[in-house]
């Protein structure tokens, strides 16, 4: 059941949403291309950087477990606030961090609440948006990946080259706290969903989320799409540098130019997902990126132009193939467990996350003279798990 809303305060909802939305992505994907530069600084072997990476997925993940327990008992509204304000505490937290150790501590806390939050997004958009144009809706707030591609970590970078790595961290905590006083003005009470939560202790939650088979099975695929998309990505920015021979200060140009392409490749494959069917939709994408996942892995020095390229083909599709998977997940859940079921996803896909970051540290290794190595099997590896979740995709079923 969703909440009947004008269409201009639907319009509002949503993009109050993405921006949530874009707050806890650029603070993940911001310290991924910031790899090489932390790498350096703090003398960090790959294992090390996968450590830094995973421990906001893992965090995420054991958040998520603990807020499936108790995310319907709460109206929506009250639980987003009280992530988002949690989440502005942890990046003023990681700015502050004085050792390597703590920077892992506080990265760990932006995950807790970050992780949470950005499920609970999707809930409260699939308890607001009717059916047919959650597609719509998905593919805006998914376009905040793209978002922080071509504003957030360029301009990260680039601060980070010129002042600090804080810097960044210190201005995203000040955004965020002004859009938690802006989305306290605009989000409005989801209360339906109480009902039924209200009724059973706690833990039974658990029971009901994993007792229906068609949860499970989406549990499944996002894991597999997850893991894929994951065991590459926090690699990108080092591969590039170490093995392509991309100047650090050419990595913002990258994910300027890719991030630009992929906000509107995302709206576009949303409104695909509306029109065509969400499983039509996700296998072509997630079989159209089987081809630049083997080419990013396996890049040779190439000149500027050509890197980019790859790059931009490869954030367009494995950030497009998200869309359709998360209305997938969005249609898989039961209306009265929306929300904790899409907080368990958030676990199972902060966990697959995390294990495909943690594998792929100990699977890449240094070469004499500093360059990554052993990149390509990590390509192999998200062929075979992209090819294994497509071929599992026609098993789930949409019931709202």
């Amino acid at each position: 059941m969703t909440a009947a809303l004008s269409a201009e305060r639907e319009r509002r909802v949503v993009w109050v949403l993405a921006g949530i939305q874009f707050m806890h992505i650029l603070d993940f994907v911001l310290m991924m291309p910031l790899g090489p530069q932390l790498m350096r600084l703090f003398t960090l072997t790959p294992r090390d950087f996968g450590i830094l990476v995973s421990v906001y997925m893992f965090a995420a993940a054991v958040s998520g477990v603990a807020a499936s327990a108790f995310a319907d008992r709460f109206d929506r509204r009250t639980l987003l606030l009280g992530l988002l304000l949690g989440f502005v505490v942890a990046l003023a937290a990681t700015a502050a961090a004085p050792s390597f150790a703590t920077l892992i501590l506080a990265h760990a806390g932006a995950g807790a609440f970050g992780g949470v939050m950005g499920m609970q997004v999707h809930a409260y958009l699939g308890d607001t948006i009717p059916d047919g144009r959650r597609g719509w809706a998905t593919g805006i707030v998914m376009s905040a990946f793209a978002v922080a591609s071509v504003v957030g970590v360029p301009t990260g970078l680039l601060l980070a080259a010129a002042v600090s790595w804080r810097l960044p961290f210190a201005l995203l905590a000040l955004v965020a706290l002004g859009l938690f006083v802006l989305a306290a003005q605009v989000l409005p009470s989801i209360q339906a969903h109480l009902e039924a939560g209200r009724a059973e202790r706690i833990f039974a939650t658990y029971g009901r989320v994993l007792a229906q088979a068609n949860h499970r099975r989406a549990f499944l695929l996002v894991a597999l799409t997850t893991f894929a998309s994951f065991s590459i990505v926090p690699y990108i920015a080092p591969y590039m540098v170490r093995n392509v021979g991309i100047a650090e200060s050419q990595i913002p140009l990258m994910y300027l130019v890719g991030g630009t392409t992929t906000f509107f490749t995302s709206r576009w494959i949303g409104r695909q997902v509306d029109l065509r069917g969400k499983l039509r939709v996700y296998r072509w994408v997630a079989l159209a990126s089987l081809l630049p996942i083997v080419a990013m892995t396996q890049l040779p020095p190439v000149p500027l132009w050509v890197a980019i390229g790859v790059g931009v083909l490869f954030m367009s599709l494995i950030s497009g193939r998200l869309v359709p998977t998360m209305a997938i997940m969005n249609a898989a859940a039961a209306p009265g467990l929306r929300g904790s079921f899409l907080s368990l996803s958030g676990a199972v896909q902060q966990t697959s996350a995390g294990c495909a970051a943690l594998a792929a540290g100990v699977i890449i290794g240094h070469g004499p003279g500093g360059e990554l190595t052993h990149y390509g099997w990590i390509g192999a590896l998200g062929v075979l798990f992209t090819l294994a979740a497509v071929a599992w995709a026609r098993r789930i079923h949409a019931v709202s």
